[in-house]
C-alpha cells in the first residue's frame, strides 16, 4: 500500500446512499421493487481530487467531469482513514474504523468487531440483485476471503483474471528487460492475457448490465477500479497526454521541521519496486531525484486518464442500454494519494 493523503473533495457515497437507503426503506413497504431505482456504485482506488471537476487544469478526465456536471458534487468530504481496507469497510458499513476496529489488513469486522450490515446487504435484503465487480471490498481476510459473500452479494463477486500480474515483472525497462516497477506504462497486447484488470472489470460490468436490462428486479452493481493505485501500470498511450515538461513538482515536498517520526511514513512499499530500488534512496528521509518525481506524477495522472476512459465506457453502456434514467450513479474514491514526493 502507498501512503495516501486523506481523500478530500469526493462525492462521498455514505451521504448519498444512506439517503437512498432511507427512501427505499419506506418505498419498499408501499411499492413493489419493480418501481425502485437501480444503483451503480463506482469505487476508485487512491484517486485524489486531481480531476477537471475539482479545478485541476492539467488532468484530463472528461468522462468523470461529465458525470460530475449533472451530479451532486461534494467539495468538503473526507476519508475515515487513508488506508484501503479500513476505508472500504467504513463506507460500505457506514461505521467508523473505531467501530469496525479495523485499521489495517488483518481482521474481518463481522468476527472481530460486530456483525454490521453493509450497504449492498441492505439492498439485497430489500429485493435487489446485488453484484460486485473488481475491488469493492478489499480481498483477503478483511472480507473473509469471500468479499463478504453471501451476506452482501447475490452472486459470487468477480475479480479480473489479469490482476495476478499487477506486481510481477511485466514492465519493459530501458534495458529491454521486464521488471516489477512502480512506473509501468505498457503495450497492452504484450502483457499476459493481452488485457489489464480495469479493462476486464469494465467488460464484466457491461455484461452484467446487459443481463439486468431484462430483469424484473432492480440491481445494485458495485464496480471497483484498481487504478490509480500503485503500480502505475496502464496503457502507454496515456503517458503521451502528459509531457514531462508540463509536469510541475509538488510545492510542499520538504519534510517539515520538527516533524515527529511517528507522523512520517517512509513509503516502504514503493521502495520495493525495482525502478525505485535502483535510485538507492536513503531511509527514511532521502529525497527522490527531481526527474523521477516528475515521472511519478506523470504516471499517476496518466493512470487517472486511463481510469477515466473505463468510467466513460461503463456510463456509455448505461446510456446505450437505456438504463441511465432508472439508475442512480454514485462515484467515490476510498482515499487520496500523497503526491509530496519525499514522503
Amino acid at each position: 500500500m502507498p501512503t495516501p493523503a486523506s481523500g478530500r473533495g469526493f462525492l462521498w457515497l455514505g451521504l448519498v446512499l444512506r439517503s437512498v437507503c432511507v427512501a427505499l426503506g419506506s418505498e419498499t413497504q408501499a411499492n413493489s421493487t419493480t418501481d425502485a431505482l437501480n444503483i451503480l456504485l463506482i469505487i476508485v482506488d487512491d484517486l485524489r481530487p486531481s480531476l477537471g471537476c475539482y479545478g485541476d487544469k492539467l488532468v484530463r478526465s472528461p468522462n468523470i467531469d461529465q458525470l460530475a456536471s449533472h451530479s451532486l458534487l461534494f467539495q468538503n468530504a473526507f476519508a475515515q482513514q487513508a488506508v484501503c481496507t479500513p476505508s472500504h469497510v467504513s463506507f460500505l458499513t457506514g461505521r467508523r474504523p473505531d467501530t469496525t476496529r479495523l485499521y489495517d489488513f488483518n481482521s474481518y469486522w463481522r468476527v472481530h468487531a460486530g456483525n454490521f450490515s453493509t450497504i449492498p446487504q441492505y439492498f439485497k435484503e430489500n429485493g435487489y440483485v446485488t453484484m460486485s465487480v473488481g475491488k469493492v471490498f478489499h480481498p483477503g481476510i478483511t472480507s473473509n476471503h469471500t468479499d463478504d459473500s453471501p451476506y452482501s452479494w447475490s452472486f459470487p463477486p468477480y475479480h479480473p483474471s489479469s490482476e495476478k500480474y499487477e506486481n510481477t515483472k511485466t514492465c519493459r525497462g530501458p534495458d529491454g528487460e521486464l521488471h516489477a516497477n512502480l512506473l509501468c506504462p505498457v503495450d497492452v497486447v504484450d502483457v499476459p492475457e493481452g488485457t489489464l484488470p480495469d479493462k476486464q472489470s469494465t467488460e464484466q460490468a457491461i455484461q452484467l448490465l446487459e443481463k439486468m436490462k431484462t430483469s424484473a428486479s432492480p440491481f445494485f452493481l458495485a464496480v471497483g477500479y484498481h487504478k490509480p493505485h500503485i503500480p502505475f501500470r496502464y496503457p502507454k498511450e496515456f503517458q503521451k497526454l502528459y509531457p514531462l515538461e508540463n509536469i510541475t513538482l509538488a510545492p510542499d515536498s520538504e519534510v517539515p521541521d520538527g516533524l515527529p517520526p511517528v507522523a512520517y511514513n517512509p513509503w516502504m512499499d514503493i521502495r520495493q519496486r525495482e525502478d525505485v530500488q535502483a535510485l538507492n534512496i536513503s531511509v527514511p528521509y532521502g529525497p527522490i531525484p527531481v526527474d523521477f518525481q516528475r515521472k511519478i506524477r506523470q504516471s499517476y495522472f496518466a493512470s487517472v486518464s486511463y481510469l477515466d476512459t473505463q468510467v466513460g465506457h461503463l456510463l456509455s453502456a448505461l446510456d446505450d442500454l437505456q438504463l441511465a434514467n432508472s439508475t442512480i450513479v454514485a462515484f467515490t474514491s476510498d482515499h487520496g494519494f500523497l503526491m509530496r514526493t519525499n514522503n
